[in-house]
């Protein structure tokens, strides 16, 4: 029974807990301002005096954002990378911006109705091809994943470019295996696996950056960029202009992360070299290659006409040999060709063409 007293004292006031508002006090940068530009407020207008200012060891490994004061109970959050020549990239900030504003959606964006019925053996090539590069989007979304919780707070940036790769390859996954399945046809051979794996198990990021990003997507975006020699319809047109899109900003990110590397660790030449002796040697090793990717799309290349694909083969791995060594040499490593360095199944690409 509730007595009037007992409802006296569950009307008094509840005790005011003493409010903590030192923060009304800190001693930080204040009174920054950043205008929006032709592209919106973006990460780097927002980089200014203490806030922009990138530490090349990140000494603080709890999740304190940049430029804010620490707090002395707050726990490490087990970030193991404090180096900024191990993550950093001057264009991972424009980059981001440039990811979150151009994404786009298979279901929506892709003019699925244009799909007709090809050939049997046309739709099987397309439908190899789809299920080697809806493997190879896979595994290059898992590995950013991968090396995200490795990232300090102070580097924000690259955390923020590799979390929009992830959705990148999430929605290359994703349209690949539409396309394989809407047509009729339907996924086929794996792969072999040998140089996703390496990338998967990397234990050092511009090792890892090295194979997935310069090399291995660098590959795939000269393909993409190729996309109207093997499309029969507008689907698969768009499909292919659209991820060349975003394999393009993922190929930026890791060149100009390696430069930002080389110019303030030049002694990571030699390891960078090492890492692509490997990794090329894994690409063109028919143990470990990709015989579905390979075969399909001779077959689409040449329409069917396997001699005539293998020409046009040729010349498509040319171009991804001369943009591969491009990418070197703008990001500071060059001389693979010149030194004997480059695998002789790549060298003999360039040469025969």
């Amino acid at each position: 029974m509730v007595t009037e007293q007992m409802l006296s004292e569950m009307q008094l006031e509840p005790e005011v807990p003493e409010l903590d508002l030192s923060w009304l006090n800190l001693d930080t940068e204040w009174g920054v301002q950043s205008a929006p530009g032709r592209k919106g407020l973006t990460l780097q207008q927002i980089n200014d005096t203490i806030y922009g200012e990138i530490p090349a060891m990140a000494a603080d490994h709890t999740a304190r954002p940049r430029g804010a004061a620490a707090a002395s109970q707050s726990p490490r959050m087990g970030y193991v990378i404090g180096e900024a020549t191990e993550t950093f990239s001057d264009s991972a900030a424009l980059l981001y911006d440039e990811a979150v504003s151009r994404q786009w959606s298979s279901a929506t964006d892709i003019p699925w109705d244009t799909l007709d019925e090809l050939p049997e053996d046309i739709e099987r090539a397309m439908a190899q091809l789809c299920t080697s590069l809806t493997e190879v989007e896979f595994i290059a979304g898992d590995v950013p994943g991968k090396w995200l919780p490795r990232i300090a707070a102070d580097h924000y940036e690259s955390g923020l470019f590799l979390m929009s790769q992830v959705m990148d390859e999430a929605r290359h996954t994703d349209v690949f295996r539409k396309r394989a399945l809407a047509n009729g046809g339907g996924l086929l051979l794996q792969g072999g696996g040998g140089g996703l794996r390496q990338i998967l198990e990397a234990e050092d990021f511009t090792q890892m950056s090295s194979m997935l990003h310069i090399l291995g997507e660098g590959f795939v975006q000269s393909l993409f960029r190729l996309g109207e020699l093997i499309a029969h319809n507008e689907a698969e047109k768009r499909i292919f202009r659209l991820a060349a899109q975003d394999e393009s900003r993922h190929v930026a990110f890791g060149v100009t992360h390696l430069k930002y590397t080389l110019e303030n660790d030049p002694d990571k030449a030699e390891e960078v070299h090492w890492t692509l002796d490997m990794f090329e040697n894994t690409l063109v090793d028919p143990d470990q290659a990709n015989p579905g990717l390979a075969g399909a799309l001779v077959y689409l290349l040449g329409d069917g006409d396997v001699d005539e694909g293998w020409r046009l083969f040729w010349h498509v791995r040319r171009k991804q040999v001369l943009e591969y060594l491009h990418r070197l040499d703008v990001a500071g490593l060059s001389g693979r060709q010149e030194t004997g360095r480059l695998h002789p199944a790549l060298a003999a690409a360039i040469e025969e063409n």
